[in-house]
């Protein structure tokens, strides 16, 4: 009976918020206390979340303090000089552009939010790629990659999830996976690589003033550049620069050159250093596991907003700026805790558990984690992370301790598809990216699944390889 109610509870909150009927913060808390109430255990629902939240609490508190401290840093500068760096080293050469594409994605999701990394990173490139007529798939398929690599740092979501949902510390998952993930960056550099040769071949090596000549005799964009029919390029938009700005050899003006808006309030150029080092420091000490890294970033926030805001008015006004993203992530875990603790607490999950192992032939018992990673791919992709982490991996792991398998391993295991999830119709950051970079989404799926599962498979292969899955 338990097991019915179980799936039955997983499936009713897998539907809810796929179709959209209930945000997944409101069903991961009212769906399982349903079925708590279901199976005759309601009197101590109060225990079982309880438990959950105090499991809980740290895991809250890192993505808290992360999305605070990274925004801060976006907001008084701190990847403005990379952004202009990227733009300047890709001149008016499709595979530099290409590859300056997925290595700026990369560096921006440090912040862990997809959104923010799409908006600065299509702001930067759309203007070049639009006036060489370059392909607008390649863009966001390359972008919404290296961002799913990214993604599963541990402030960045799924590591979150899974440590949540298996009540794990995330740097004990994350850590070890460094570098298998890092393949993986490396597979998404050289596909962009790749990807840049073939626009080079298909537009041969210009400069932005021979894209500016031809913009009278061009008012649309080629066929393969997947936005559709567009309005002609028009000179000086987007901040790429402007044929008069240009010197002999190709390079631009750094001013005109501008990713992020230069004259907003919260620049602080004198401290870029300070913040720069600050950034460095504290990612060095999660590495190294001097300290915790919900408290680490509890600190490093707290000494970001005092140095660069003295100020508390200041101060104030940055924290409401980014008090959604903390809300929505931090209320995220906290519901979590009613979900996962209904599960573990009336004996879902071991009843679950155990009509799985039955099902899987004793051959692929040991092998769990790969059976974990593998699924990742549909599953994500279908499936939001909280579905996948809160309703799927606690069963597969459970599974994979009847057969010898650590949590850990299944936890490493379920990131590899992350980088295929990025593109999933149920990722709300996706459709910033072609929204902004004017591709139809189905364009953009064509273009990008098969290299997203390849770069998946790749992570998948190299965490096997390295002994971490």
């Amino acid at each position: 009976m338990l097991t019915i109610l179980g799936f039955a509870m997983i499936a009713t909150f897998l539907v809810l918020i796929m179709t959209k009927k209930m945000s997944p913060i409101a069903a991961l808390v009212l769906i399982p206390a349903l079925f708590c109430v279901a199976v005759g255990q309601g009197a101590k629902l109060g225990d079982y979340v309880i438990d959950g939240v105090g499991n809980l609490a740290p895991t809250a508190a890192m993505l808290m303090f992360a999305i605070v401290y990274f925004g801060v840093m976006i907001d008084v500068g701190l990847f403005d000089p990379i952004v202009r760096g990227i733009l300047r080293f890709c001149k008016a050469d499709p595979m530099r552009i290409v590859v300056g594409t997925a290595v700026l994605a990369a560096i921006v999701s440090l912040d862990g939010d997809g959104s923010t990394t799409f908006m600065i990173t299509v702001s930067a490139m759309y203007p070049l790629y639009k006036r060489l007529k370059m392909s607008l798939v390649v863009m966001t398929g390359v972008a919404a990659t290296a961002n799913g690599v990214m993604n599963t740092l541990p402030w960045g979501g799924p590591t979150a999830r899974a440590a949540t949902a298996l009540k794990l510390d995330a740097s004990e998952i994350f850590i070890p996976m460094i570098p298998a993930l890092a393949v993986g960056l490396l597979a998404v550099f050289l596909l962009s690589y790749v990807l840049g040769l073939r626009e080079r071949k298909r537009l041969g090596m210009l400069t932005l003033d021979e894209a500016l000549v031809r913009e009278p005799e061009q008012e649309t964009v080629l066929a393969g550049a997947g936005g559709g029919g567009e309005d002609r390029l028009r000179k000086g938009s987007g901040g790429s620069g402007s044929a008069d700005t240009q010197d002999g050899d190709g390079d631009e003006d750094d001013e005109d050159f501008k990713g992020l808006d230069p004259d907003r309030s919260t620049l602080r150029p004198r401290l870029y250093w300070f913040n720069a080092g600050l950034t460095v420091a504290l990612l060095t000490a999660m590495i190294m596991q001097l300290m915790p890294i919900p408290v680490l970033f509890l600190l490093g926030a707290a000494l970001a907003l005092t140095v660069n805001f003295p100020h508390m008015p200041d101060q104030r006004a940055r924290i409401a700026a980014h008090a959604d993203n903390v809300l929505n992530v931090s209320g995220m875990v906290f519901a979590a805790a009613v979900f996962t603790g209904v599960l573990t607490g009336t004996g879902m999950v071991e009843n679950m558990a155990d009509s799985v192992v039955s099902a899987v032939p004793d051959a692929m018992g040991p092998h769990m984690a790969i059976v974990t990673g593998l699924l990742s791919l549909p599953l994500t992709y279908f499936m939001s992370n909280d579905g996948f982490y809160f309703g799927v991996v606690p069963v597969l792991a459970e599974a994979g301790a009847a057969h010898g398998v650590s949590p850990l391993e299944i936890a490493r295991a379920s990131l590899a598809g992350q980088a295929l999830h990025m593109s999933s119709p149920l990722v709300p950051a996706v459709y910033v990216l072609v929204g902004m970079a004017k591709v139809e989404f189905g364009d953009h799926t064509r273009f990008t699944v098969k290299w997203a599962v390849l770069t998946s498979l790749v992570v998948l292969g190299a965490g096997i390889l390295f002994g971490t899955i």
